[in-house]
């Protein structure tokens, strides 16, 4: 690994490390607007679970009616965000197998609940526990960015899921989460992405492209090879691989891939 001087593009063209910064800001200030809608609701996720167990007592589904108010508020207050909750890991509540407290926004701007059918034994049942928006929480304790994919669980639209894990007294309660659609996330990335004189593309810790000026790697695509899970558990620095430079977007879970100089 070195210290990269640019970004390299055909005939030599490259992106100064100030255009690269700027996409990096960008990313990230974006992203942070989100997780810091994911933290609340964690946080008074935790805090209403902390006070729904005791001894005798364990927290059933009606408990978390109490995110509700919070949670409708970041939707008011965060255009970004289209959907936010809090999703609990199976045998966390008393009474069923597993929950979502979620609320969306609608195409004509009405807040509702997310209604599904978690029932196991029934032959509707919503797994959500194979998500990476639930998975990779779950798997590293660490904040995660899933997709792009198409929500077919919330919105049917082309979307992102921010997530973060919910722990109380070490063990693992669920996440808390947020999506955005894809093409928001885009309104907001590209303009940056397209300033760069070379084609460049933002991808998740499972490869997943999120972005891309690149049309050899389309938004939703699967970029082989680097490990970018590594990458993003690391410190934010520039790594070199197989041509590649990467580029984590300061300490939120997108990498910045382009070819190397």
């Amino acid at each position: 690994m070195g210290r990269s001087t640019g970004l390299a593009g055909p005939a030599g063209v490259t992106a100064d490390a100030e255009a690269v910064d700027r996409v990096v800001r960008r990313v990230r200030g974006t992203l942070e607007e989100v997780f810091a809608v994911v933290a609340e609701t964690g946080a008074d996720t935790g805090a209403l679970l902390a006070g729904a167990s005791r001894p005798g007592r364990e927290p059933v589904a009606a408990d978390l009616a109490g995110l509700r108010p919070g949670l409708r508020a970041r939707l008011a207050g965060h255009p970004l965000v289209s959907g936010v909750g809090f999703v609990a890991a199976p045998g966390l509540l008393a009474d069923v197998p597993g929950w979502l407290e979620w609320l969306q926004r609608g195409p004509d701007g009405a807040v509702r609940p997310l209604l599904l059918d978690l029932d196991p034994e029934h032959s509707a049942y919503s797994d959500y526990t194979h998500w990476d928006w639930y998975t990779l929480p779950r798997e590293t304790g660490r904040r995660a960015v899933a997709g792009p994919y198409v929500d077919y669980l919330c919105s049917d639209e082309y979307s992102l899921t921010l997530s973060a894990p919910v722990e109380l007294g070490g063990r693992f309660m669920g996440v808390a989460a947020a999506d955005v659609y894809l093409r928001h996330f885009e309104a907001a990335v590209l303009p940056v992405l397209q300033r760069l004189p070379v084609p460049a593309r933002l991808v998740n810790a499972r490869g997943r492209v999120a972005a891309s000026t690149d049309p050899a790697h389309l938004a939703g695509s699967l970029t082989k090879g680097p490990d970018f899970a590594a990458v993003l558990a690391g410190p934010p620095a520039e790594h070199r691989t197989d041509g590649l430079l990467l580029r984590p977007c300061g300490d939120t879970p997108l990498v910045l891939v382009t070819a190397d100089a």
